[in-house]
């Protein structure tokens, strides 16, 4: 026979447990359901050495490329680069890309990025923080959508790569699908 303090002790258990278990389900992730998407151009123009390139350049070597193989393996790149709303260089910016990417594999071209988009324009401003793996040989890439600031206070979600154009080791263009899954 159970006292009545057990009776009471599992009663208020029960609905300090249970509310918690309700609202844990009830804030399922739905990630067919993007709360911001986006879609933006980032340009990479490395800098060549030449000085007709000065003006131009949005991104410099900071450290060479080992000798250990033909992937740029070791090689480190800090950029300043423009992210535009089409596709071309020349187009005015919305944003800036601010950080570096390194080549980590000697086996395949790979790259691990981890930079801050910079939003100074007319409909956004702050930050958008992007890091993760470039697995450059698939056709598409997920990298993570860790943080921001402003109008991307504390967002969440995915940064989806596309190369949409590579013109040697000196410009590359890619095509990001930003889909934001937390927004405040």
């Amino acid at each position: 026979m159970t006292t009545f303090s057990q009776k009471s002790s599992f009663i208020i258990w029960a609905l300090i447990i249970s509310p918690s278990v309700s609202a844990t389900r009830a804030s399922k992730f739905q990630a067919e359901k993007p709360c911001k998407r986006m879609v933006l151009y980032y340009h990479d123009k490395l800098f060549d050495g030449t000085e007709k390139d000065k003006a131009n350049a949005t991104s410099v070597t900071a450290a060479n490329a080992s000798k250990l193989s033909d992937t740029n393996f070791g090689m480190l790149v800090v950029f300043n680069d423009p992210i535009t709303i089409d596709d071309k260089f020349h187009s005015p910016p919305v944003a800036r890309a601010q950080g570096f990417y390194f080549y980590d594999r000697k086996d395949t071209y790979t790259a691990w990025f981890a930079y801050t988009l910079v939003f100074n324009s007319s409909e956004h401003k702050g930050t958008l923080n992007i890091m993760g793996a470039d697995l450059m040989t698939e056709k598409t890439r997920d990298l993570s959508v860790v943080g921001g600031t402003g109008d991307f206070f504390m967002a969440r979600g995915i940064a989806t790569f596309q190369t949409d154009t590579f013109q040697g080791s000196y410009y590359f263009r890619l095509k990001m699908d930003i889909k934001l899954y937390e927004c405040y």
